[in-house]
């Protein structure tokens, strides 16, 4: 693999040591995906949230939405995050990703990037609730945005890939350990995008009272 290259074709990628990055563009027909995001951008409950960094609490730049299974929550970056309904578009899509064995999926995280200057941070999806080696299926939709990734051990060795409307990107494997990802800012004039990230999460282990 090309490590600093932009992947734009349908491809099945090794990211050492045992991760791999599969990319589908066009894997919603351009008028599914735009009924999609017209759908989404218009009847989701979008939510600004905090995330806490190096102490500080501050508004997350972009818009989120969690939904899933009845009684699935998620704790991110100090905030607990309960699953609401399934909206029953994006519950078709849970249901297409079990069909294709693309991951048995209880829930979504939603991201809504309004311009450039919404963004999302260098991190993995590696809470504990994703278990040990997560599969984390992205769909994306809208603007064409950066998504850059890092070896957590080289920050100098990249993948980066621009998802267009309709494109899915699938982790999976170690990847989550050894790699971090972003959505950086960008001054160009862009348009919104929503993003999908469809994961498993695992029942919370509750330490026993001494």
């Amino acid at each position: 693999m090309n490590f600093g290259s932009t992947l734009d074709d349908e491809s099945v990628n090794a990211l050492p040591p045992h991760g791999l990055l599969e990319v589908r563009p066009g894997w919603l027909a351009g008028d599914q995906a735009d009924q999609l995001f017209d759908c989404l951008a218009g009847q989701i409950d979008w939510q600004t949230r905090t995330i806490t960094m190096f102490g500080r609490t501050l508004l997350q730049p972009r818009l989120l939405c969690f939904m899933g299974d009845a009684g699935v929550s998620y704790r991110y970056s100090n905030d607990d995050y309960q699953a609401c309904r399934w909206h029953p578009e994006v519950l078709a899509l849970r249901e297409r990703l079990r069909a294709e064995s693309m991951g048995d999926f209880n829930s979504v995280l939603l991201n809504y990037y309004r311009d450039g200057q919404d963004s999302m941070g260098w991190h993995a999806d590696d809470e504990p609730e994703l278990g040990t080696n997560p599969v984390i299926v992205s769909i994306s939709l809208g603007a064409v945005r950066r998504f850059v990734l890092r070896s957590r051990h080289d920050h100098g060795r990249k993948v980066e890939l621009q998802p267009a409307h309709g494109s899915l990107i699938r982790m999976s494997g170690d990847l989550q350990h050894h790699w971090q990802h972003q959505i950086p800012r960008t001054a160009k004039p862009v348009g919104a995008r929503i993003n999908l990230t469809f994961r498993r999460i695992q029942a919370r282990r509750h330490r026993p009272r001494p």
